[in-house]
């Protein structure tokens, strides 16, 4: 049924959506609705077709962040999160004393943490994010000797060397080992704060000291060697990422448990190198020769390359399933969207046909929108997706991403989305995509796009009405492309291949009920006749 509004009320309707628009596609109507008194808001639902699609190996280098860890879903399987990466020191140009020695050597990678408050004696206390599953998994770090290179050879250098989520079957980094420097077959985050010294702490962090059996760190900076610091292989930045290939983190299942998957920023972490000199040699109170000794240290950071090896369990079938039987012509019934090496949805709007109150017949549901160019003004349109709460458990991610998937970028919608948020992600770009909607049992029900400025340019602007894919997403700030392997014409983006999360949403094939249905839907304003 039909509303009437006043001019006045829809006028400052039009002025809201002018702050989206350009002033010419306005201006028509402008010139349009004078004269008229009366107004109509209605909506419509459009058919849409969603089916599914696998994703197969994605490019996983340089990202911001990384998983680490084994995360185990109920509907997806086991996936395996492994992490190479290049570590350089801060700088060159070494002028190391003679007969110097390492003292220890310790690794440092901030978790992703947030502050709660402080306990009663005034120590501050930590909830870790980003961390799924608390059960302990094996971690081992060795030295790489696989070569991570920064250019593609195959393009004759002229483009950046992308590296897969499947490297340890291209690559197989198990056979590039070299040095052990860390090994613990039950390693489990910790919440606590991380004491240094007396006076100093940092947030919760993954920090150990790699072991230097056979005075291995003092050999890789040939302390035991005369005017060290001259040494070519460590007198620039590519020569030492050539000599020193840098760290694998390889992880495994523990003895018992499920495991956990975290994120860590690397790109905050690093590795320092203390070690010490003797200045000279006096003789104590009791008539011993006592060294005085001088000390310092080398930072290395994990600049240069990085890639995570993700690994699904090759005897969970689902992904490969949905993808075998996808039915572009009548949608799927499930929609099996995952995070990593996985899966996303295809959404084709307008596929299919809407009846014209005009003439009682059916008319292709792109067409007759188009038809409406000179007298609808979209108010608002948005996607809804419902979740298959039959299959999941609670599990689901609280946020997914609209991508148009021939420029693989999001929507327009969600660059006019003025709610970023930096500091909570979470929160961020909720009025383009809202986070997941939960029923009275907490359970997830539903997930919910606006398209209005997407349909406007197709409407106002003759964009093409582009194929979309739903993604799953751990940070909708996170939007850098990443290549599927497989796909020419299908790439996902960082946020989703950081996530190891996936759902399952219903579809729209004929089988779904109505109430469950993707459904789009579009509300408009046009003149009273």
């Amino acid at each position: 049924m039909k509303r009437f509004l006043s001019p006045l009320k829809y006028i400052s309707g039009i002025v809201l959506i002018m702050f989206f628009a350009c002033d010419d596609d306005y201006a028509t109507v402008e010139t349009d609705i004078e004269g008229i008194t009366n107004f109509g808001t209605d909506s419509i639902k459009f058919p849409v077709v969603s089916f599914n699609r696998k994703l197969g190996p994605v490019q996983t280098n340089n990202l911001s962040s990384n998983l680490m860890g084994i995360y185990n879903d109920p509907i997806y399987g086991k996936t395996t999160g492994s992490v190479v990466t290049q570590i350089v020191p801060t700088s060159f140009g070494f002028n190391f004393p003679e007969d110097i020695a390492v003292d220890s050597v310790i690794l440092t990678i901030p978790y992703y943490a947030k502050n709660i408050g402080t306990d009663a004696e005034g120590t501050p206390l930590y909830e870790l994010d980003s961390l799924f599953g608390n059960e302990p998994v094996k971690l081992s770090i060795y030295q790489n000797n696989y070569f991570l290179r920064d250019f593609d050879p195959d393009s004759n250098l002229s483009e950046a060397q992308r590296y897969y989520s499947n490297s340890n079957q291209t690559i197989n980094f198990d056979n590039f080992i070299g040095e052990t420097l860390y090994q613990k077959d039950e390693f489990l985050p910790n919440d606590q704060q991380v004491v240094i010294n007396d006076e100093e702490t940092i947030a919760p962090s993954l920090r150990v000291h790699l072991n230097n059996d056979n005075e291995f760190w003092d050999n890789l900076f040939f302390f035991n060697t005369p005017d060290a610091g001259s040494q070519p292989e460590i007198s620039n930045q590519n020569n030492f990422k050539d000599y020193f290939r840098g760290l694998y983190f390889k992880v495994e299942e523990a003895m018992a448990g499920n495991g956990h998957m975290m994120m860590l920023n690397f790109s905050q972490g690093n590795v320092i190198v203390y070690y010490s000199w003797v200045v000279e040699t006096t003789i104590d109170e009791n008539g011993d020769p006592l060294e005085i000794k001088d000390d310092s240290f080398l930072r290395m950071n994990f600049t240069g390359n990085r890639l995570n090896i993700l690994e699904n369990d090759p005897t969970n079938t689902t992904i490969a399933d949905a993808d075998a039987n996808a039915d572009p012509i009548d949608g799927d019934q499930s929609l099996y969207i995952k995070g990593g090496e996985g899966s996303m949805a295809v959404i084709d709007l307008f596929n299919g046909t809407v009846e014209d109150p005009e003439t009682g017949s059916d008319v292709p549901a792109l067409e007759y929108f188009k038809s409406k160019k000179d007298s609808w003004l979209i108010n608002e349109a948005n996607l809804t997706l419902y979740v298959d709460q039959n299959q999941v458990n609670g599990e689901e991610p609280n946020r997914i991403m609209l991508i148009d998937l021939e420029n693989n970028v999001p929507i327009v919608d969600y660059f006019f989305d003025g709610s970023t948020n930096n500091a909570n992600p979470s929160l961020s770009k909720t009025f383009y995509s809202r986070t997941l909607e939960r029923d009275g049992n907490d359970e997830g029900f539903k997930y919910k796009f606006r398209l209005t400025e997407h349909l406007n340019n197709i409407l106002l602007r003759d964009s093409t009405n582009v194929k979309l894919g739903v993604y799953v997403s751990t940070n909708v700030n996170e939007i850098q492309q990443a290549t599927a392997l497989e796909y020419d014409d299908t790439d996902t983006h960082s946020g989703s291949v950081m996530s190891p999360r996936g759902t399952v949403l219903y579809g729209s094939n004929t089988n779904v009920p109505d109430n469950k249905k993707v459904k789009f839907e579009l509300y408009y304003t046009e003149p009273d006749k």
